[in-house]
């Protein structure tokens, strides 16, 4: 599923592992790939998950390669990519894990996912430290920054992808609303609803632009190509206009503004000098 790099770099599928999507795997296992709404849930959250994942490899591999010229935008970009995580998982334990134990009325349903939450927030914490507390950008140590980063990579990644995991089994949930019930309609507005305002709730001028660029519609394709539903002119406007506000950023970002792999900005620095 992995998109491949416009040149013979590294990009940003590595070196943490991206998600494949449950509904992607249904349709290469199943003779009647699922739809049901828990795993389509659990797909459209796999593909904000793989987002976030591209941030972080675009941090990981950049950060040794930053110029002097370049380590405040580098540092706002970094520190999005925080305010991106860290909206994501208080939006999820504020309303999104809560709806859904209202839903299957099981109030343990989470259990595992919260003790994953609880695995990693230190060192993401202490990445915002870091990166809040310099005096100045000159004084940013790619070295630092990347211990820090290796100290939460695993419990990271599983929660990342384990999350996926724990939604899509909900389809098998004794109490798991059926198709056509008035409950099945709610449940799904819900995840649809979650899911659209998930990201803009965290920022429309920076983080919003952060998720766009960092969104490779070529993964998985066809199936993602037009994901996520929105008129095109308004995801243009997203990156074009709003992204232009902190622009100078998004060049670290994986993905140009049509959503397509790029080569990573500053894994290119030295040939541009030269």
């Amino acid at each position: 599923m992995a998109s491949q790099a416009p040149s013979d770099k590294p990009w940003a599928d590595g070196p943490m592992k991206l998600v494949q999507t449950p509904l992607y795997l249904s349709t290469q296992q199943d003779e009647t790939p699922k739809n049901d709404i828990f795993t389509t849930g659990a797909s459209h959250m796999a593909m904000l998950h793989n987002c976030i994942i591209r941030g972080f490899n675009s941090i990981w591999l950049q950060a040794p390669h930053i110029t002097d010229a370049d380590k405040a935008d580098f540092i706002a970009y970094s520190l999005t990519w925080f305010k991106f995580v860290k909206s994501h998982h208080d939006d999820e334990e504020d309303t999104l894990f809560t709806e859904v134990v209202d839903l299957l009325g099981d109030k343990d349903i989470w259990t595992q996912t919260h003790e994953e939450h609880e695995s990693f927030l230190g060192g993401l914490g202490e990445f915002n430290t870091y990166l809040t507390s310099l005096k100045s950008p000159s004084d940013f140590s790619s070295e630092e920054l990347r211990r820090i980063m290796a100290s939460f990579h695993e419990p990271f990644e599983n929660h990342f992808h384990s999350e996926i995991d724990t939604i899509a089994k909900m389809a098998s949930h004794p109490k798991a609303p059926q198709a056509g019930t008035p409950e099945h309609a709610a449940a799904a507005l819900m995840f649809k609803t979650w899911g659209k305002n998930t990201v803009s709730k965290a920022g429309l001028l920076d983080v919003v632009p952060f998720f766009l660029l960092n969104l490779d519609r070529t993964a998985e394709a066809p199936l993602w190509t037009n994901w996520p539903p929105m008129p095109a002119p308004i995801k243009w406007g997203m990156v074009n206009i709003a992204g232009s506000w902190h622009s100078s950023w998004w060049k670290f970002s994986s993905c140009d503004a049509n959503q397509r792999p790029k080569e990573l900005y500053a894994l290119g620095t030295e040939e541009r000098k030269s």
